[in-house]
């Protein structure tokens, strides 16, 4: 492929096209480079190989029924993506969940947050050819599984929040044994930072590469590790306080260069940071209700509508109609592993959402991934690709 540079020079290019069947890209993205040797000149990438249209199929059903479309969003941490979702429909509805089901959300996000970045550093660990540190942090992820497969029954897609509640109270030894996932997390994180800190292959491919100043991560609209990887620290949890996140003792954690070190760096820290939060959240973890006592949003208890019709019309009502979210138009951002997830809800007053809009917090660090590998090496642009955590699950939707 020959092309004319700017300077008039001749240039002999190479085109390449990775993915979506390349390891990189784990069959979900493509980006086509022109080559000229190992540099890249130009790239431009592609999504939508895992579009499943969960926009569109989420005003099929109820306000209820979309609960199990927000597993797919972000499957590295699906639970996040149920507790944003009905914290911006009980938003709408301006009710207040229960003290306990407020610290049990706050348990399961950041446990959450813990297995997303394990995985998001683990794969970059792998790319990059370190199998040390992808079994590290593995092995941490593993143990918040177990608990998944206790609490909901489920490893991946658990479908755990509810509207105004949850689906189950947590089981006999739930505290044990998260509090052994944090031991044994902080374990694993010093292990990894034993391999990664000082090793010369590790630095030499990740320090000084895919580097965004703070201002273009602005303007490209990134939120979460990857803005406050570039020295921002802007946190949702801090910024726009809820579940009373702004009562606990924790940082927001930056870096300094917004490089794929700073990015990874950022988020083995931020692994820190939750545990912290963890670890005060289960001291206040006391006996109470998981679910709101409201009839608009709450189904009868099975007990009740066996004794008494007007609980049977309740629960029957409430199934077949969904609950009745107030007419409007309403948004609501949570910040998850990746960033800001954003839903905006527009109901005209019935049991079926009109129309819900999601921003994902990993389509805009996408969009600027060809401004940050042009110029670079190929090799470069996998670790990049890597440090941005691009999940397309919730990228395509």
């Amino acid at each position: 492929m020959k092309v004319l540079a700017p300077n008039g020079e001749k240039l002999n290019l190479m085109p390449l096209n990775v993915g979506p069947s390349h390891g990189a890209t784990h069959g979900c993205l493509r980006y086509f480079c022109a080559l000229d040797g190992e540099s890249i000149v130009a790239t431009a990438t592609e999504i939508g190989y895992l579009h499943r249209g969960f926009e569109k199929m989420a005003e099929q059903g109820t306000w209820q029924q979309v609960i199990p479309y927000t597993d797919r969003l972000n499957y590295c941490s699906a639970m996040m993506n149920n507790i944003a979702y009905c914290r911006a429909v009980e938003s709408a509805y301006e009710i207040e969940i229960t003290e306990r089901n407020k610290v049990i959300r706050v348990i399961v996000n950041e446990l959450s947050r813990m297995a997303d970045h394990s995985i998001c550093v683990a794969a970059a660990a792998q790319d990059l050819g370190s199998t040390t540190g992808f079994f590290y942090l593995f092995d941490s992820r593993e143990m918040m599984m177990v608990i998944w497969e206790k609490l909901t029954g489920a490893r991946l897609t658990n479908s755990y929040a509810r509207i105004g509640g949850l689906y189950r109270d947590t089981y006999h030894g739930f505290e044990d044994d998260v509090l052994e996932v944090c031991k044994q997390a902080e374990k694993n994180l010093k292990d990894i930072h034993a391999v990664f800190d000082r090793n010369r292959i590790f630095l030499d491919r990740t320090v000084g590469v895919g580097k965004i100043s703070k201002e273009r991560a602005i303007d490209w609209g990134w939120t979460g590790p990857c803005l406050r990887a570039t020295g921002v620290a802007s946190d949702l949890r801090k910024d726009e306080a809820y579940y009373d996140y702004e009562t606990y003792d924790w940082s927001v954690v930056t870096g300094s260069t917004g490089d794929v070190y700073d990015r990874l760096m950022v988020r083995l820290v931020e692994m820190e940071e939750s545990i912290k939060i963890v670890r005060q959240a289960l001291k206040r973890l006391k006996p109470g209700p998981i679910d709101i006592v409201d009839p608009r949003i709450r189904v009868p208890a099975h007990d009740l509508t066996y004794q008494d019709m007007e609980s049977l019309i309740g629960r029957f009502k409430s199934v077949y109609e969904g609950v009745r979210v107030p007419k409007g138009e309403f948004y609501s951002g949570s910040e998850v592993a990746n960033g800001e997830l954003g839903f905006t809800l527009i109901s005209d007053g019935t049991g079926k959402p009109w129309r819900i809009k999601v921003r994902p917090p990993c389509l805009t660090q996408f969009a600027a991934f060809q401004e940050l590998v042009e110029g670079s090496m190929l090799a470069d642009s996998v670790a990049t690709l890597s440090s941005l955590n691009i999940i397309a699950g919730e990228l395509d939707r």
